[in-house]
């Protein structure tokens, strides 16, 4: 059977024909395709490969709620314009349904993940047989600018830590313990917010001075703790049991209700005690990370090791993620090289 391809104009509307499905409102699982008006042939291959992000690849609900709403509005796009099986759209047709979105206003780093999250469906459906040959093989990701993380000075962060001892000192209530328990920690090990939230108490060595916590694709490693931090997570603990309930489980961190702590109630932590040192930036969990990486790096650390204490699997990452100083690189310059 000869092989159908969306016309130009056509792919130009994959996404421009209807509202561009935004991550936030992507299809899950749960939703009937039917509903949708897709072919049969889509419905099983949408299903198929949800199936496929869960028990195969073992992708977070995030990344699979991103990536199932990136196929089901490529797959909107071809079912308005008449497409009905998999081997009916091409390269070009990918390509404009790309193109729709950037139009439409999408951010560079948004487009370039909806652009490997279809590259991902497509290599999948080639390996299951499911197409005869992979459409997106010659799709390229765009680039995206490189913008350095806001962060924080050391005097800065240690300002918001004092600012929150004084709070301590003054009403000691159990949430007042937790924020500042949660700001010691993040700062001690630039953990993400999610593996803030997934920390149990088994996960903490109170002899070896770390807490394993479990990271992106399931990876598990473990994290050294400073003193001040574990004495924060210790007081905390201390009256944790004012608010734990059959919900907690083995929970380090809680909601007032006892369940186990909200990570954008973990943000809104964060943001009120920023809020509480004046003139110093109002900066979430990921800021916290970033200023404890680039701390490191201004202490003397080397850049592996700050790669393996943020959990990243390239150390192009950690570089992106780090800044060295220009006071440190001039030092070292001028203590390195034969003619500085």
């Amino acid at each position: 059977m000869p092989r159908r391809t969306v016309s130009g104009a056509s792919a130009a509307r994959l996404g421009a024909s209807g509202p561009v499905m935004r991550h936030r409102g992507g299809m899950d699982a749960g939703e009937p395709t039917g509903a949708r008006g897709w072919s049969a042939e889509l419905r099983d291959a949408y299903d198929r490969y949800a199936a496929y992000l869960t028990l195969e690849r073992g992708r977070s609900p995030h990344t699979r709620r991103a990536y199932l709403g990136d196929l089901a509005s490529l797959f909107d796009g071809m079912t308005r314009d008449g497409a009905e099986r998999l081997d009916d759209v091409g390269l070009a047709d990918i390509r404009g349904w790309l193109a729709a979105q950037r139009g439409d206003g999408l951010a560079p780093a948004s487009l370039q993940r909806r652009g490997a999250s279809i590259r991902v469906f497509w290599r999948w459906a080639h390996r299951a047989g499911l197409v005869e040959h992979d459409p997106a093989a010659g799709l390229r990701p765009g680039k995206v600018p490189r913008r350095m993380p806001a962060s924080l000075s050391q005097s800065a962060a240690g300002q918001v830590l004092a600012s929150l001892d004084a709070r301590v000192s003054d009403d000691d209530e159990p949430a007042t313990r937790r924020d500042r328990a949660i700001l010691e920690l993040l700062y001690a090990t630039g953990i993400r917010v999610s593996e803030l939230c997934g920390l149990d108490l088994t996960g903490i060595d109170w002899d070896r001075g770390a807490i394993r916590v479990l990271g992106k694709g399931s990876k598990q490693r473990t994290v050294p703790v400073g003193t001040p931090a574990l004495r924060a997570v210790s007081a905390w603990l201390e009256v944790r049991g004012t608010w734990a309930g059959p919900a907690s489980g083995e929970a380090v961190f809680l909601g007032e209700r006892g369940g186990r702590l909200d990570p954008r109630v973990a943000r809104r932590v964060v943001h009120r005690a920023m809020a509480g040192a004046p003139g110093v930036p109002d900066l979430g969990p990921h800021g916290w990370r970033h200023a404890m990486a680039t701390h490191l790096l201004e202490g003397g650390a080397d850049l592996r090791s700050v790669q393996e204490m943020l959990g990243h699997a390239s150390l192009a990452t950690t570089q992106i993620y780090t800044h060295v100083s220009n006071e440190r690189l001039r030092a070292a310059f001028e203590q390195a090289h034969p003619r500085a």
